[in-house]
């Protein structure tokens, strides 16, 4: 005969009501934790594309206020020709943007002469001082370069590259308030080694203005944990500190703990966790490719932000990377509304690239400006965005981060057009 695993006698019992009572509250409080982290869809998009398909460029509109910014040495003189070649050929030969060439050691005059050759708009040279591109001032060199070195037997990605802590400290934030800068408003981001694949025949600064966007991004990825294990959790407590509100953007980037209340401090000096022992789930905007407006750099809030960061050491101590700072700080102190996904752009960066659709019925083969279609631009497709893109290679990342960070701007999930159908993660 089966009997019932809770007999009468011991639900009578009032040390086993407490319990019961204790074990379904702390149930009930883990569930509203998750749900406080969940980010519902708009009920229309806001985040638009900006364009689909092909336009007549229009050159006769004022220039904005911006700039294309290089850092570069010497020695990275082909793949920044490669890189300037290829965005002229795809969007600056109509708009004619300056350029300013960024450099912690002066330029050769070949490097100016060759560089100026291929950019149409205005070449700028810039020298970094210690301070924008070196240890911070608090921080004794010798002392500095012993971190590198440590992160570097640890085996952390570039980790042993003293240049590229000094980058990523740089990019977090050094670079904006950059003399060279300061006549501009908006900035874009060209590294060497990259290439683009799709025309662009509308200035992105003047939608980035009309459209109140902030910043821009085309692709969100995993960051490496190893690099940032405690990135995380100083962004957050800059945020408690400041009694920063949370934003739905911010929810995309945290996976709610499942520990109970008064329990969570077991979990909460895990890598990657906050004091709540809530989780950053990596997802970030990958920054080579990012187009900005300087005056949310320039801003109090992430200038303090970043001092506050600056100050506890992890770009030496750990390799926290400008990418991540950028994404959390977009998190924290933008709303999701200023957020851009150029979607229609095609981007490659070693290992990852993007490779939009064409647009059906929008690549203007009469164009006398964008002049005759080429052989690789391939068929446009009914949802395509792009103008005359070549796809030669199609996406090869998966979606999961850019469903995360667009859940709260987009109706419909990121569509990966890899597989060609929507997937939500």
């Amino acid at each position: 005969m089966l009997r019932s695993p809770i007999t009468q006698r011991q639900w009578r019992s009032p040390k086993f009501r407490i319990l019961c009572a204790l074990a379904l509250g702390l149930l009930l409080e883990v569930l509203l934790h998750q749900y406080y982290f969940h980010v519902p869809r708009p009920k229309v998009d806001l985040d638009p594309v900006f364009q689909v398909g092909c336009a007549e460029p229009d050159t006769r509109a004022p220039s904005e206020n911006a700039a294309i910014i290089m850092l570069a040495r010497d020695e990275d003189i082909e793949s920044a020709i490669t890189s300037l070649q290829s965005l002229e050929d795809h969007f600056n030969r109509f708009f004619h943007y300056p350029v300013v060439f960024m450099n912690d050691q002066p330029f050769s005059s070949a490097f100016k002469s060759r560089v100026s050759s291929v950019v149409s708009g205005e070449s700028i040279f810039e020298l970094l001082s210690t301070d924008a591109f070196g240890f911070p001032a608090w921080m004794n060199e010798t002392d500095g370069k012993e971190l590198v070195r440590a992160n570097g037997l640890k085996g952390i990605h570039k980790g042993a590259l003293e240049s590229y802590h000094h980058m990523c400290r740089f990019y977090s934030g050094k670079f904006a308030s950059l003399p060279a800068l300061s006549p501009y408003k908006y900035y874009w981001r060209v590294e060497p080694h990259v290439s683009f694949s799709c025309t662009i025949t509308y200035d992105p600064f003047r939608r980035m203005r009309e459209s109140n966007k902030r910043y821009g991004y085309t692709v969100a990825l995993w960051e490496l944990a190893d690099t940032v294990p405690s990135l995380f959790r100083a962004v957050s407590e800059f945020k408690e500190r400041r009694g920063i509100r949370t934003t739905t953007l911010w929810k995309s980037f945290v996976a709610p703990t499942w520990m109970p209340w008064g329990t969570r401090w077991l979990v909460a000096h895990q890598p990657l966790r906050n004091a709540e022992g809530d989780i950053w789930n990596k997802c970030h905007f990958w920054s080579n490719f990012e187009i900005g407006d300087l005056d949310f750099f320039r801003g109090a809030e992430f200038r303090e932000l970043f001092a506050y960061l600056d100050e506890a050491g992890g770009f030496y101590a750990e390799r926290w990377g400008d990418a991540s700072v950028h994404a959390l700080g977009a998190a924290l102190l933008l709303r999701p509304e200023e957020i851009h996904h150029f979607e229609d752009f095609g981007y490659y960066h070693e290992p990852w690239v993007v490779a939009p659709a064409n647009a059906a019925g929008r690549q203007m083969e009469g164009s006398k400006v964008l002049g005759p279609v080429g052989e690789g631009v391939v068929e446009g497709e009914e949802e395509g965005t792009g103008c005359r893109c070549e796809r030669a290679q199609v996406r090869n990342f998966q979606s999961y981060c850019m469903n995360k960070v667009q859940r709260g701007v987009r109706v419909r999930p990121w569509r990966n057009r890899m597989w060609g159908d929507w997937k939500e993660k």
